[in-house]
């Protein structure tokens, strides 16, 4: 499975970050020698299913501080919907999409091929992974990450994503909506189903059935991967991450 690829690096260095790294992009936030964007571009190329990738980012900002050969730089539109829209416009539709955020420092192409290799085993319209604890906390000691606790374990979201293009113009009012709801609980709950939530607080819920719920909600064929990268998983968004990040990147 060949893909193109979209890398999510609008966002401003306003948050707890900044109080430890002045840049003014969260995707040039350093680690090492390297911002921090320039790890997911080279994961990206490392792999041998990544096609075209655009880069979502302040041109003056981003651009100079990164190498981007042949990477296709879109300003950013605002909304995260919105900038997923603006990096599809460059790219066609015949093919799907593998969507990362340039917080996660430590894809490489071997994590990338993986993944896509476990989406290729289903027909589905937008493929979401999910990390176990365990698997997290085995391979990168110290981690800290929220997790939700289902039937099968006990898991953290991962922040790459693979979608079909076809379905961008249908999914992306409702996948706003519901993103534009999610830190107001009482409305997030109502959107869910109040049974739903109450499964969900009583960790009674399966994969299988959180993957059925995004799906009627959405009105797509979604698929939750239980993936065995931890890389997907580890978003660098307060002090605690980076310093981990820049811990497993150091050169020897």
């Amino acid at each position: 499975m060949t893909v193109n690829a979209i890398v999510l690096c609008g966002a401003e260095n306003t948050g707890p970050l900044r109080e430890v790294d002045p840049a003014p992009n969260e995707g040039l936030i350093r680690i090492g020698d390297r911002p921090m964007v320039q790890y997911v571009l080279d994961g990206l190329r490392q792999s041998s299913r990544i096609g075209r990738i655009v880069l979502v980012a302040p041109p003056g900002v981003v651009g100079p501080a990164i190498r981007a050969d042949g990477v296709v730089l879109v300003p950013p539109s605002g909304h995260i919907i919105d900038n997923v829209l603006a990096a599809l416009a460059h790219l066609p539709r015949d093919r799907k999409v593998l969507i990362a955020t340039c917080d996660i420092p430590l894809i490489t192409g071997r994590v990338v091929d993986g993944f896509l290799d476990l989406c290729a085993q289903r027909e589905a319209d937008l493929y979401y992974p999910v990390v176990e604890r365990s698997v997290a906390e085995a391979q990168y000691a110290g981690v800290r990450r929220t997790y939700v606790r289902l039937r099968e374990g006990t898991f953290t979201g991962g922040n790459l994503f693979l979608a079909d293009p076809a379905i961008a113009d249908t999914v992306a009012p409702r996948i706003r909506a519901f993103l534009d709801e999610r830190k107001r609980p009482l409305r997030m709950a109502a959107i869910l189903g109040w049974s739903f939530v109450l499964r969900l607080v009583l960790r009674s819920l399966s994969l299988f059935e959180l993957e059925r719920k995004l799906s009627d909600l959405w009105g797509i064929r979604g698929a939750v991967i239980n993936c065995p990268y931890p890389e997907v998983g580890i978003d660098v968004d307060k002090p605690s991450d980076l310093e981990l990040a820049r811990r497993y990147l150091r050169k020897p």
